[in-house]
């Protein structure tokens, strides 16, 4: 038998097409992240109705997904350093298909919400286990394009949602009709059973990760990996590398993550910070409370679901445009752009919302020019969050950290992006309730902040191999410098 660790043959710089197939199915975990997560909009009032729940149960039934994304998330780590980053992924998909099916044929609104919950727990594992597995089968040169595959995969699941909700709710004149003997919104969460059942085959299909191979003494199959998906030059030297970089870093535990600065390693609190900063700006309240948005600025409740959707469109096109130059330009400078150009849009919302007044419903309205200086506003926003922070987070939570914590560093990461999605979920009614002024002006304040903090603590990452993350990271500033 041939030796999987001598060099195989292969131009330099061409792109094994083989790692493009299996990073876009490893991201159909990403599209069911975005599908779980948008779905409930077009099912909530409807079963508000049917379960006769009051605001604060049907805002908890809402935002329970949420809960079970942190834990998932949390626990996803671990799961995957044990079993594997493709178990761990098949076990993502069997939690996304019992949560379709139970949540289309609840009883009520308690095991309704277990069902959501457990629905959480597979987002949580697949906002983990997806980054990390792409990240550490991709050649370093296309790293960053086939990392933003993630949040382009959990774009496009929304827009899916989003869609087959309004044909649904179309073809039962509502989503409380009937169709097919079921209720429409009943319909609208089991659809999540078939792209669900997808990713749970197309993941039994997938190789296992090399690192994850090499830490566990698979040394043949790794380079079998490195060799056919990844397409690498030299298998035995990149094994080497990545079995020195394992071996020195044993005494680092798996999952020990633990440092001498606030209780973690600083790497491990600048991805906190990334995933935090990336849901403060306020990405979710646009999806999440679209309606009342626009409504504000002069449109009905149907026009307002239409720009919802066009809405996540922009999104799609310009996350494909950030997978164009995330490799070029690098992580670094478009995260700053993004933060400039959030922090200004988000600024000009909330001096747009000063100038409301509040009708007899106790809803805000805008006059002209206002109206249209927030609706402009509310989409430049989108443009600016989605080619820059909305992928590049994604990215760096799954290339930056070294190879003995990768796991267990992004779950703790994405554990806390999940719990700041909740933050900032559940008060955009108490903010809006102080005024949308403040709210914005809230979320126009972090976008800001993040600039100095990438300017400060953000690594380039753009070209370097995984391996080399095991070194010294150095601080974009003044030559500073912090351990990994």
């Amino acid at each position: 038998m041939a030796d999987a660790r001598q060099p195989h043959a292969r131009q330099p710089g061409a792109i094994h097409g083989r790692v493009i197939g299996v990073s876009i199915a490893a991201a159909l975990g990403g599209f069911l992240f975005g599908f779980d997560t948008a779905v409930i909009n077009g099912a909530v009032d409807a079963l508000s109705d049917a379960f006769d729940l009051g605001v604060a149960l049907k805002g908890f039934a809402v935002s329970s997904a949420l809960i079970g994304c942190a834990l998932g998330a949390w626990f996803a780590g671990p799961l995957a350093n044990r079993l594997g980053r493709v178990p761990t992924m098949v076990t993502a998909a069997v939690l996304f298909f019992i949560s379709a099916i139970g949540s289309g044929l609840a009883f009520g609104v308690i095991d309704l919400i277990v069902w959501r919950v457990i629905g959480g727990l597979g987002v949580g594992a697949a906002s983990v286990i997806a980054p990390a597995y792409i990240a550490e089968v991709s050649p370093a040169r296309v790293r960053g394009r086939l990392g933003s595959l993630q949040q382009l995969a959990i774009v496009t699941g929304i827009f899916v949602a989003l869609l087959s909700d309004a044909m649904l709710a179309n073809f039962a004149g509502g989503a409380a009709g009937s169709l097919w003997g079921l209720q429409a919104w009943r319909w609208m969460f089991m659809a999540e059973a078939i792209p669900a059942l997808v990713y749970g085959l197309m993941a039994l299909r997938l190789p296992e990760s090399p690192r994850y191979l090499v830490a566990r003494g698979h040394l043949e199959r790794a380079g079998q990996v490195l060799t056919d998906v990844t397409g690498e030059i030299d298998v035995g030297a990149k094994i080497d590398e990545i079995t020195g970089t394992i071996n020195t870093e044993r005494q680092e535990s798996l999952r020990d993550l633990r440092g001498h600065r606030f209780g973690l390693k600083p790497i491990v609190w600048v991805g906190i910070l990334l995933s935090v900063f990336q849901q403060f700006v306020g990405i979710n309240v646009i999806f999440y409370y679209s309606t009342t948005l626009w409504r504000s600025v002069g449109f009905d409740e149907s026009d307002a679901l239409t720009i919802t959707v066009i809405t996540s469109v922009t999104n799609i096109v310009v996350t494909i445009v950030a997978i164009l130059l995330v490799d070029r330009v690098g992580r670094r400078l478009m995260l700053m752009v993004g933060s400039i150009g959030m922090a200004a849009t988000l600024g000009l919302m909330a001096v747009a919302f000063s100038f409301g007044t509040v009708d007899a419903a106790g809803e805000v309205a805008l006059a002209e020019p206002w109206s249209t200086i927030a609706l402009v506003s509310a989409n430049a926003f989108v443009v600016f969050f989605g080619a820059t922070w909305g992928p590049l987070v994604w990215v760096l939570l799954g290339e930056m950290f070294p190879n003995s914590i990768r796991a267990g560093a992004l779950a703790v990461a994405a554990a806390a992006q999940w719990v700041a999605n909740f933050f900032i979920s559940t008060t955009f009614p108490a903010f809006a309730e102080i005024g949308l002024t403040f709210a914005y002006g809230f979320y126009a304040f972090f976008a800001l902040l993040s600039f100095f903090f990438v300017y400060f603590k953000v690594a380039e990452t753009k070209g370097r191999e995984l391996e080399s993350m095991t070194e010294e990271v150095i601080v974009q500033r003044r030559g500073a410098r912090y351990r990994a």
